[in-house]
């Protein structure tokens, strides 16, 4: 009967390990499935477009490449650098300033500790299109419009990766380690900068990956606020080539464009997935 009741347990795991690879597999077609339409339609003429969908690719890519950096009213390659300039300094101070907020929650207690962990956290759910008016008012009165500072510097108040720099700093930062630090004689910063953040490299890594992703297809406020040719950055230069009158109108270009831009994202995946998976896990296995 136990034998019995052992095969069936173990028929019961092998099925349902089977059943999952499946679901894992079906997924995993779902989602790589649009981004290779995307790069098929990349190689495909505007006329091919119109004709209809196709798994194949097509001989044009070089050609729409082509004609797109040699498109004179787009300034394609100012564009990926502007939104690699911002994207990177976004990523960096929003994750280091969070961790630097969420450490001091976290490492020292004082009276209104709790209510400025709920204020940071009520910020969450206010979306940006609500305060969008005021901020171009502010903006307009300190002179500020058509430049990269109110896309950077307001990154860094993030309450998004504050609350997942401090979930994680309750789960794998002791503050015995901290303690040890301030009896030796360390001072706060260097405890913060020697000691916590190596601690906190997956998270970091995470987070960081999340900013940049996040700031590189950001549409709304760069297209709020610049308006120069020279600084404007991927997002806004696609809508320009999509919004384009009948008679310039090149599907072929577009699709172009939107795998050239969605490259570097898909790059960055794939070159941090072991730092994604570790900073996404680490915290739920310990705590």
């Amino acid at each position: 009967m136990s034998e019995r009741k052992a095969n069936a347990g173990g028929m019961s795991v092998h099925a349902r390990r089977i059943v999952a690879y499946v679901v894992l597999i079906l997924v995993t077609i779902m989602c790589i499935f649009w981004f290779y339409v995307l790069f098929v339609n990349a190689t495909r003429s505007h006329a091919e477009l119109n004709r209809g969908f196709t798994l194949i690719p097509s001989k044009y890519g070089g050609k729409n490449l082509y004609s797109l950096f040699h498109n004179s009213n787009l300034p394609i390659v100012r564009g990926l650098l502007n939104s690699l300039f911002i994207s990177l300094c976004t990523a960096g101070l929003s994750t280091y300033f969070s961790t630097m907020t969420a450490f001091g929650i976290y490492a020292y207690d004082f009276k209104l500790k709790k209510v400025m962990f709920t204020f940071i956290l009520a910020i969450m759910m206010i979306p940006t299109q609500v305060t969008a008016l005021g901020f171009l008012n502010l903006l307009r009165k300190i002179k500020l419009m058509d430049s990269f500072i109110p896309l950077i510097i307001p990154a860094i108040a993030a309450p998004a990766v504050f609350f997942y720099m401090k979930q994680y700093m309750d789960a794998n930062l002791p503050m015995e380690l901290m303690e040890s630090a301030r009896i030796d004689g360390a001072g706060e910063l260097l405890i913060f900068n020697n000691i916590a953040l190596p601690l906190m490299k997956p998270a970091i890594a995470v987070q960081a990956i999340f900013s940049f992703v996040a700031s590189w297809n950001n549409y709304f406020t760069p297209a709020l606020v610049l308006s120069s040719d020279n600084k404007k950055t991927l997002p806004i230069l696609i809508a320009t080539l999509r919004s384009a009158d009948f008679l310039k109108f090149d599907m072929g270009q577009v699709y172009m464009f939107i795998a050239m831009a969605i490259l570097p994202v898909i790059v960055v995946y794939i070159f941090m997935a072991k730092n994604i998976v570790a900073g996404m896990t680490v915290g739920a296995v310990k705590g």
